[in-house]
Protein backbone atom coordinates (compact mmCIF):
# COMPACT_ATOMS: atom_id res chain seq x y z
CA UNK A 1 0.00 0.00 0.00
CA UNK A 2 2.85 2.46 0.85
CA UNK A 3 3.98 2.09 -2.85
CA UNK A 4 0.58 3.09 -4.56
CA UNK A 5 0.38 6.21 -1.80
CA UNK A 6 3.80 6.94 -3.48
CA UNK A 7 2.77 7.16 -7.04
CA UNK A 8 -0.61 8.45 -6.00
CA UNK A 9 1.39 11.19 -4.26
CA UNK A 10 4.10 11.69 -7.04
CA UNK A 11 1.31 11.91 -10.28
CA UNK A 12 -0.30 15.53 -10.58
CA UNK A 13 -2.91 13.38 -12.49
CA UNK A 14 -4.42 10.23 -12.64
CA UNK A 15 -3.38 6.64 -11.78
CA UNK A 16 -5.04 3.50 -13.14
CA UNK A 17 -4.58 0.48 -12.35
CA UNK A 18 -6.27 -2.85 -14.30
CA UNK A 19 -6.00 -6.18 -13.30
CA UNK A 20 -7.14 -9.03 -15.59
CA UNK A 21 -9.20 -6.82 -17.88
CA UNK A 22 -8.86 -9.35 -21.06
CA UNK A 23 -10.54 -11.96 -18.80
CA UNK A 24 -13.72 -9.70 -19.39
CA UNK A 25 -13.12 -10.57 -22.78
CA UNK A 26 -12.88 -14.23 -22.34
CA UNK A 27 -8.92 -13.83 -23.71
CA UNK A 28 -5.68 -15.32 -22.27
CA UNK A 29 -3.25 -12.72 -21.61
CA UNK A 30 -1.26 -14.11 -24.84
CA UNK A 31 -4.66 -13.22 -26.72
CA UNK A 32 -4.57 -9.55 -25.49
CA UNK A 33 -0.65 -8.80 -25.17
CA UNK A 34 -1.36 -9.70 -29.04
CA UNK A 35 -3.57 -7.79 -29.74
CA UNK A 36 -2.19 -4.47 -27.81
CA UNK A 37 0.56 -4.74 -30.90
CA UNK A 38 -2.15 -3.92 -33.17
CA UNK A 39 -4.74 -1.35 -31.24
CA UNK A 40 -1.64 0.95 -29.71
CA UNK A 41 -0.49 3.00 -31.48
CA UNK A 42 3.04 2.19 -29.62
CA UNK A 43 2.71 -1.28 -28.22
CA UNK A 44 4.02 -1.47 -24.93
CA UNK A 45 7.96 -2.75 -24.06
CA UNK A 46 8.01 -6.07 -21.82
CA UNK A 47 10.99 -7.96 -21.04
CA UNK A 48 10.45 -11.58 -22.77
CA UNK A 49 10.90 -12.87 -19.08
CA UNK A 50 7.88 -11.08 -18.07
CA UNK A 51 5.81 -11.42 -20.75
CA UNK A 52 6.31 -15.53 -20.41
CA UNK A 53 5.37 -15.16 -16.54
CA UNK A 54 2.71 -13.45 -17.55
CA UNK A 55 1.59 -15.54 -20.02
CA UNK A 56 1.72 -18.57 -17.84
CA UNK A 57 0.03 -16.91 -15.21
CA UNK A 58 -2.36 -15.61 -17.58
CA UNK A 59 -2.35 -11.94 -15.55
CA UNK A 60 -1.75 -9.08 -16.80
CA UNK A 61 -1.30 -5.92 -14.67
CA UNK A 62 -1.14 -2.72 -16.21
CA UNK A 63 -0.38 0.66 -14.64
CA UNK A 64 -1.24 4.02 -16.76
CA UNK A 65 -0.20 7.25 -14.78
CA UNK A 66 0.24 10.93 -15.53
CA UNK A 67 2.95 12.30 -13.85
CA UNK A 68 3.08 15.54 -14.40
CA UNK A 69 0.40 16.49 -17.15
CA UNK A 70 -3.17 14.81 -18.22
CA UNK A 71 -0.95 14.59 -21.69
CA UNK A 72 2.66 12.92 -20.98
CA UNK A 73 1.83 8.98 -19.73
CA UNK A 74 3.90 5.94 -18.44
CA UNK A 75 2.80 2.40 -18.61
CA UNK A 76 3.81 -0.25 -16.78
CA UNK A 77 2.96 -4.20 -17.45
CA UNK A 78 3.73 -7.17 -15.28
CA UNK A 79 2.35 -10.40 -13.61
CA UNK A 80 2.81 -9.32 -10.11
CA UNK A 81 1.45 -5.50 -8.63
CA UNK A 82 4.05 -4.88 -5.80
CA UNK A 83 6.65 -5.25 -8.54
CA UNK A 84 4.83 -3.23 -10.75
CA UNK A 85 4.28 -0.22 -8.52
CA UNK A 86 7.82 -0.43 -8.17
CA UNK A 87 8.13 -0.26 -12.04
CA UNK A 88 6.54 2.71 -11.97
CA UNK A 89 7.79 4.80 -9.30
CA UNK A 90 11.10 3.57 -10.88
CA UNK A 91 9.93 5.77 -13.93
CA UNK A 92 9.37 9.16 -11.55
CA UNK A 93 13.38 9.13 -10.42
Amino acid sequence: MDKLKQLLNRCKCGVHIEVNVHRDYYQTAAEALEQKKFIQSEPPEIAPEIRAKMIELDTIIEIHFYPDTPVGFYEVYHHDLDAALTEALACLE
